[in-house]
C-alpha cells in the first residue's frame, strides 16, 4: 500500500515497459545492428571507400609506389654501373644507412637543415600573420595591392625568384649593396650571410600562403569578439595572443605543418643561390646533399637512404606536433 492507500497490483508492478516496434526499414537502417544470422553490419558499408577509391588510386601511383622504390633502392649498392646494366645490383641491407650515419658530414648537414628550416618557419609565420592582421586594418585599395603583390611572389617559380634575388644582392650590379653602401660585398661568400640571403627568398615566396590562409580565418571570426576585446582596452598584440591565436589554432596548425615540410626540403633556392651548396659545401641541406650523393657521385643507394631519412624525420615531427596539440585538447 502506498502513501495514498492505494494498492499496486503485482501485475502492474511486473509489467515491462513496452517499446515501440521498429519498422523493417528502420531496423535495416540502424547502424551497427545485428542481422538475423548474428553478424554486425557496418554503419556506412563500403560507400565511403567507393568515393575515396579514385583519390586512393592516384595517391598510390604518385606517392606510395615511388616511396616503395626509394626504400628498395636504399638497401642496394646501386651506382652508375648498375643503372647502365653493366653489373647486377648488390643487396647491402642497412649498409647505406650505416655509411650515412657514420659520416660526420651528414650530421653537420642535418643540423644545418634543422636550424635553417626552423628559422624559415618562424620567419614565414611571423611575416604572414603580421600581414594578415594588416590586411584587416587597411582600406580596400591598399589591401588589393598587397594581395596582388603577395600572390605575384607566390606564383613566381623558385628558379626565377632565386635568380632575381641573386641579382638584387649582386656584389657588382646589385642595388642592395649600393643603397647600403657595402661596395662589392659578396652575400654568398660567407656561410651565415648566404643562409640569410636564401632565408629571405624562402620567406618572400612562402609568406603569401600563410597570409591568405590566416586572413581568411580572421575574417571568419565574429566582429563582436574583436570589438569587445578592444573595448576592454586590449592592445593589438594582446588581441592576437589571447583572442585570435586560440580561435585560429586549427588554421595555424595547418600552415605550420605545411611550412615545416616545405622549408625542411628546400632544394632549388639553396642550389641556385649558393651554386650547389656553397663554398666547400658550407651551405648544404639534406636535399642538396642527397642530390650530390645520388647524381654527382652516382651513389643512388646512398642518396635514396638520405631521402628515406628525410621522410622519416618529417613524419616524426608532424606526428609529435599533432600529439602535443591533442594533449592540449585540440580537435584535429
Amino acid at each position: 500500500m502506498n502513501d495514498r492507500g492505494s494498492v499496486k497490483t503485482p501485475v502492474a508492478a511486473a509489467a515491462p515497459t513496452v517499446r515501440a516496434a521498429r519498422s523493417p526499414r528502420e531496423a535495416a537502417d540502424a547502424p551497427g545492428r545485428r542481422t538475423a544470422r548474428g553478424a554486425t553490419r557496418p554503419a556506412g558499408g563500403w560507400t565511403p571507400w567507393l568515393y575515396l577509391a579514385p583519390a586512393l588510386v592516384v595517391l598510390g601511383g604518385l606517392l606510395v609506389y615511388p616511396i616503395y622504390q626509394l626504400g628498395l633502392i636504399s638497401f642496394f649498392q646501386y651506382t652508375q654501373a648498375q643503372v647502365s646494366g653493366g653489373e647486377p645490383a648488390t643487396f647491402e641491407g642497412f649498409g647505406n644507412y650505416a655509411a650515412l650515419f657514420g659520416d660526420p658530414q651528414f650530421w653537420q648537414v642535418l643540423l644545418a637543415t634543422v636550424l635553417f628550416a626552423a628559422a624559415c618557419v618562424v620567419s614565414t609565420l611571423a611575416v604572414g600573420c603580421a600581414l594578415a592582421v594588416l590586411l584587416t586594418r587597411v582600406r580596400a585599395v591598399p589591401r588589393l595591392a598587397l594581395m596582388l603583390a603577395a600572390l605575384g611572389a607566390w606564383a613566381t617559380p623558385a628558379v626565377t625568384g632565386s635568380t632575381v634575388w641573386l641579382f638584387l644582392f649582386d656584389p657588382d650590379f646589385g642595388p642592395v649593396n649600393r643603397m647600403l653602401g657595402l661596395g662589392d660585398h659578396s652575400w654568398t661568400y660567407g656561410r651565415i650571410s648566404a643562409f640569410f640571403l636564401v632565408l629571405l627568398e624562402v620567406v618572400w615566396c612562402s609568406f603569401p600562403f600563410v597570409m591568405v590562409t590566416v586572413y581568411a580565418g580572421i575574417r571568419a571570426v565574429p566582429g563582436e569578439v574583436l570589438e569587445a576585446a578592444s573595448l576592454d582596452g586590449a592592445s593589438q598584440w594582446r588581441i592576437w595572443r589571447s583572442v585570435l591565436a586560440p580561435m585560429l589554432r586549427p588554421i595555424l596548425v595547418v600552415v605550420t605543418i605545411q611550412s615545416v615540410i616545405w622549408d625542411f626540403k628546400v632544394f632549388t633556392q639553396i642550389y641556385v643561390m649558393t651554386g650547389g651548396g656553397g663554398i666547400a659545401g658550407q651551405n648544404l641541406v639534406l636535399n642538396v646533399y642527397a642530390y650530390q650523393q645520388a647524381f654527382a657521385s652516382s651513389q643512388y643507394g646512398l642518396g635514396s637512404a638520405i631521402g628515406i631519412v628525410t621522410l622519416l624525420i618529417l613524419l616524426a615531427v608532424t606526428l609529435v606536433y599533432l600529439r602535443l596539440l591533442r594533449r592540449q585538447g585540440e580537435e584535429l
